[in-house]
């Protein structure tokens, strides 16, 4: 949500589902009613509206309670859309890093990787969608081993996908995947936070995923929901539904993706629908 207080008198509120650069405007208006400034006092409606547009193609938005005058919400407006390009800066540098070591540690063991960089649209945009499987059963047929990212440099609020457990989903579906394998720094879905009650057991299979099992993904802020368990059962969700089954297992053990393909009882095992 936009919206800016202004000093005693007078207070302008502009819906969330405001246009950002019609809510700059609204803004100016009610200060201009207000207190009948003359123009050269008015800060400039050009720069607000400019900036206010930045805003909306960065999809970036800014909590302008604490705005008095119109400067100051052009202020927030400028530090929320250069911490949000800051971060994807970053992210883009951070790339390189990490595919560089993707390949040095696979290319010991012959193996060639590509990388994939993701945003919700393209699972989203039927044409984007189908050139993603494409490529993706290319690569395969290549023997080319995928590495999957969100592409953190350009995604926004309204493309995002957020986080890489339900990002690994959906590229399970979308690939028509018989089995997503999810690792974790637990054994897997357990009655309990098994960091803390040493009672908690694990579940090892789960054929619905009902209220009582999303329940133990624990609350938001949660020792246990900060583990990422919330985000691996919204994973299981989305599997579960297009006919693919889901695990959970323990990544720190390093020979579990042998046993997990020998059929052995692993982890926690979701059944498709």
């Amino acid at each position: 949500m936009l919206f800016g207080r202004r000093k005693p008198g007078y207070t302008t509120t502009v819906d969330g589902s405001t246009d950002p650069e019609q809510a700059v405007l609204e803004l100016q208006k009610a200060e201009l009613a207000a207190k009948k400034k003359p123009k050269a006092e008015v800060f400039d409606i050009d720069a607000a509206s400019e900036t206010a547009r930045r805003l909306k193609e960065t999809g970036s938005t800014f909590d302008g309670s604490a705005a008095k005058t119109g400067e100051d919400v052009i202020a927030a407006v400028e530090r929320e859309t250069a911490e949000l390009a800051a971060k994807q800066a970053a992210a883009a540098v951070g790339q390189c890093e990490l595919m560089y070591t993707y390949d040095k540690l696979f290319s010991e063991y012959n193996h060639t990787v590509a990388q994939l960089l993701m945003t919700g649209s393209d699972f989203e945009n039927e044409e984007r969608h189908i050139n993603f499987k494409n490529t993706m059963d290319k690569l395969l047929e290549f023997k080319a081993l995928p590495i999957i990212n969100e592409n953190d440099t350009v995604a926004t609020e309204e493309i995002k996908v957020g986080d890489n457990d339900t990002l690994s989903a959906m590229v399970a579906v979308n690939v028509s995947a018989d089995l997503l394998i999810l690792l974790s720094d637990i054994d897997g879905l357990f009655t309990a936070d098994p960091h803390t009650d040493p009672n908690a057991k694990l579940i090892s299979v789960v054929s619905e995923i009902n209220d009582d099992i999303l329940a133990l993904g624990g609350d938001e802020g949660s020792a246990f929901g900060t583990g990422g368990m919330r985000t691996k059962l919204h994973a299981a969700q989305i599997c579960t539904e297009k006919n693919c089954d889901m695990i959970i297992a323990n990544g720190e053990k390093p020979d579990i993706l042998y046993d997990i393909v020998d059929g052995k009882a692993v982890g926690t095992r979701f059944i498709k629908r």
